[in-house]
């Protein structure tokens, strides 16, 4: 058997063993410095379109050379996780939470899957250098999944598979073997402006593909930590009161999207009947048992309520 042939059959080994974990993306990058994402991300901190999330400025290094972050690093394994749900929170008028926030925290979730991918790895072709993230570390995750092939960066900056739409958590391993290496995909965002166009924030920059972080919902309900929301966003915010879907929710490619098959994504009965009322009345005893192991925590009950009370939903 030649050395190439091995390399594919271990490619191909290791995507069936992410597929059996419930990965529905799975594709290899050669580990390298990444020269134009790092002109890019240069660019866009220079702008501050980070907001006041200053952890991005942080181990530049590391973020553009995953050589950096594991010893003899050859390859990225880059996978996808989807968490599309077709239930929403069904009450008019009521805050929403975006989807992927709805079950339990996907870091934890997908981290164990990480481990037993490489536990299994580690039984067939023997030990490896190996750091598994989501979401986590300071890796360029859409980045690599671009260069891995599970599909484009979308006007709204998002990764789109062209079968699967958008919503994916992303993740990646970083290891000291070498796999066979997919292609890119070409960008089918086409003459579409709707993620644009629908942003209330204008978020998404006019010509697309560049996001001011700072304006994004999502960036304003969770990542921002001053207690009052900036006014100029009042009325705008569609009572987002954790995350946005928006431009993803509009994309043409996301009606390709299906419903997960992961139970801990599954959201509490009690989380999809609460009321206007319930929220605007909600006490740090009922946020802790509704969102016990979910990622809403990370805006912790003080953040939340300020962005229930910013949506003013007496007035609506």
């Amino acid at each position: 058997m030649s050395a190439e042939l091995s390399v594919m059959e271990r490619s191909q080994a290791i995507k069936a063993m992410a597929m059996e974990l419930g990965f529905e993306l799975v594709g290899f990058a050669k580990a390298e410095y990444m020269e134009d994402e790092a002109v890019h991300l240069k660019e866009w901190l220079g702008l501050e379109y980070h907001g006041s999330m200053a952890y991005m400025e942080n181990h530049f290094g590391k973020r553009v050379d995953p050589r950096k972050l594991v010893l003899g690093a050859q390859s990225v394994i880059s996978l996808g996780y989807n968490y599309h749900s077709n239930e929403t929170l069904n009450v008019e008028q009521s805050p929403k939470i975006s989807s992927y926030a709805y079950g339990r925290d996907y870091h934890k979730v997908i981290k164990k899957k990480l481990k037993t991918l490489a536990s299994r790895i580690n039984e067939i072709y023997g030990a490896f250098e190996h750091r598994s993230f989501v979401d986590s570390a300071p890796v360029l995750e859409r980045d690599w999944a671009f260069r891995a092939g599970l599909g484009w960066v979308g006007k709204n900056t998002l990764l789109i598979n062209p079968k699967k739409g958008s919503k994916f958590f992303l993740a990646e391993m970083i290891v000291d073997f070498e796999l066979k290496y997919d292609n890119s995909i070409a960008d089918y965002c086409g003459t579409c402006t709707k993620c644009i166009d629908a942003c209330p924030t204008d978020a998404i920059l006019e010509e697309g593909y560049v996001l001011d972080a700072s304006k994004c919902i999502s960036y304003l309900t969770i990542e921002l930590k001053d207690d009052d929301l900036p006014e100029e966003y009042k009325g705008k915010m569609e009572n987002w009161m954790y995350g946005c879907d928006i431009c993803q929710d509009v994309c043409p490619w996301n009606r390709f999207a299906q419903q997960h098959y992961e139970e801990d994504f599954l959201p509490k009965p009690e989380l999809m009947e609460m009321t206007k009322e319930d929220w605007n009345g909600l006490t740090e005893e009922k946020f802790n048992e509704l969102f016990q192991g979910s990622a809403v925590k990370r805006a912790g009950y003080k953040g939340l309520m300020r962005n229930i009370g910013f949506l003013n939903l007496d007035s609506n």
